[in-house]
């Protein structure tokens, strides 16, 4: 198909950035612009000529403006295949568009607004506007189709230099197909919001970049945005202010550690690695969260993600820096004297949220062969009223604030998981192994070979024992209290290890499998 400009150009807007000069271009080029509603009124407030849709169709907007562009002289324009419908085109004097410009009523913005009403939602789903433009992509052999102000200077450009071949056509129209989807999705997905799990589940993604690979340089990957996840704290919305693109593993680790970071009210950190925390601490500040988080494990910090939940400024940089090799440090603000202090290391990857970490939906999504499991984000805290002392020692006041800490963290860890802490700081941590027993031995073996000390240590497991043996382990290396979700059917000769060995147990009844 030839790319000479537009001879009619139906416009139909509810965003009307950029309408104005991209109308003036469009009639610097010859073109006629037919204008409907809202659109008409804007192009007359700055005296660009146009042709309104009553003037063309000879019926007046109706029904509050529900029915405007919905006549056979507006589908007839845009669907005509030129010669081959030019009978009809003639016969009902028809006038051919080439091209559609439209984009749609805000319906995720408004639903997403406090306090909206459904009156509202139904007033923003778009009928009009949707019809035009898959009509415009359905034709797109013969019809331009826009739905981003972003691609008018393009546009414009292709035309003045007679580049707007078939591909760009196709790619718009591509574009226009998507764009309808996803609004159609997120229609559905309200009018579905009462059922948690309904017969069809929908999930919309936008691209929002490209990565160099996945997991392993062989995989091709990309980044995506979720349909409802356009609010600041987000990964996919985080600023990377220095380094390299995030690669796909790195993206997979800020995020787990942000969801860990998160669970805690004091200034706190955590250090992943490979999806797997391998060092947490709260603390007065971020330097000594970061402190004692790094003495669980340095060895595993080496490369790894730091996460914090407070402002990171640049003394507590300053130490990371020279205390390790770190691939990324996240927070929700860095502040301008840790941006200086990050110039000092260009390979490091420095990640802003710009407000605090925001959970994007609130189920979890995960793919296997020929389809999703679906389930709710695990995101239970720990109700300290419904635990349950099954030993004849309760805790003391500090055991009990350990436990509590780390049974968050064991929330984070990949089952099997052990997580040992002592004064809110983690000491061992045993993570992803297939016999609960080992896990608890990884733990011990990473808080001795880091010259920790276990003595007073608690220990949280994220599901019960089934066996004493993990809780003699603990006991052999000084635990005095361990907190499980219990519920097995040796619970009774757990607690008489426990008692054997003089520790207080608490059981939950919540178990945090994490795999």
């Amino acid at each position: 198909m030839t790319s000479k400009a537009p001879q009619t150009a139906l416009l139909s807007v509810y965003d009307k950035t950029e309408l104005v000069e991209f109308s003036r271009n469009l009639q610097a080029l010859g073109c006629t612009l037919l204008a409907s509603g809202g659109t008409a009124a804007a192009l007359d407030l700055v005296g660009v000529s146009h042709v309104t849709i009553e003037e063309l169709t000879g019926f007046p907007s109706m029904m509050d403006g529900r029915v405007k562009t919905l006549h056979p002289l507006v589908h007839g324009g845009i669907l005509s295949r030129r010669e081959k419908d030019h009978d009809d085109v003639v016969e009902y004097r028809i006038k051919e568009i080439d091209m559609v410009v439209v984009n749609l009523y805000p319906f995720s913005n408004v639903v997403s607004r406090e306090g909206s009403s459904h009156d509202e939602a139904i007033e923003n789903v778009d009928i009009g506007g949707v019809a035009l433009i898959r009509a415009g992509a359905k034709n797109h052999e013969h019809v331009l189709v826009v739905v981003d102000p972003s691609d008018y200077s393009e546009i414009i450009a292709r035309f003045q230099q007679d580049t707007l071949d078939y591909d760009f056509r196709y790619n718009m129209a591509a574009k226009a197909f998507a764009h309808v989807a996803a609004y159609d999705v997120a229609i559905a997905k309200y009018f579905s919001r009462s059922d948690k799990f309904p017969e069809t589940s929908f999930l919309a993604l936008t691209k929002a970049c490209g990565l160099r690979y996945g997991e392993n340089p062989h995989q091709e990957a990309a980044l995506y945005s979720a349909d409802d996840s356009n609010r600041a704290g987000t990964v996919v919305s985080a600023s990377l202010l220095q380094g390299k693109q995030l690669s796909y593993n790195n993206i997979s680790d800020v995020d787990a550690a942000l969801e860990c970071v998160y669970r805690f009210q004091e200034a706190a950190c955590v250090i992943v690695k490979h999806g797997n925390p391998c060092g947490v601490a709260v603390s007065k500040n971020a330097e000594l969260a970061y402190l004692k988080a790094f003495a669980t494990d340095a060895t595993s910090a080496f490369g790894g993600i730091l996460a914090f939940n407070v402002p990171l400024d640049g003394d507590t940089l300053k130490v990371i820096i020279e205390n390790q090799f770190v691939e990324v440090v996240v927070a929700p603000r860095i502040d301008a004297t840790a941006r200086q202090v990050a110039k000092q290391r260009t390979s490091l990857r420095v990640l802003e949220l710009g407000a605090p970490f925001s959970l994007t939906n609130g189920l979890q999504y995960r793919h296997v062969s020929g389809g999703y499991l679906l389930q709710d984000s695990d995101t239970q805290k720990l109700d300290s009223g419904s635990t349950q002392c099954v030993t004849d020692r309760a805790p003391t006041k500090r055991e009990l604030e350990d436990l509590e800490f780390a049974w968050e963290v064991v929330t984070y860890v990949k089952s099997n998981a052990i997580v040992i802490a002592k004064e809110q700081s983690t000491v061992g941590i045993g993570a992803g192994q297939m016999s609960r027993v080992v896990s608890a031995k990884i733990a011990t073996m990473k808080a001795q070979e880091a010259g920790l000390q276990m003595v007073g240590a608690v220990l949280a497991s994220d599901a019960g024992f089934p066996f004493r043996d993990g809780i003699d382990a603990a006991a052999a290396a000084g635990i005095g209290a361990v907190i499980q979700p219990g519920g097995l059917r040796r619970d009774q000769e757990i607690i008489d290890a426990a008692n054997e060995s003089g520790m207080a147990m608490l059981f939950t009844g919540v178990r945090h499998f994490r795999h």
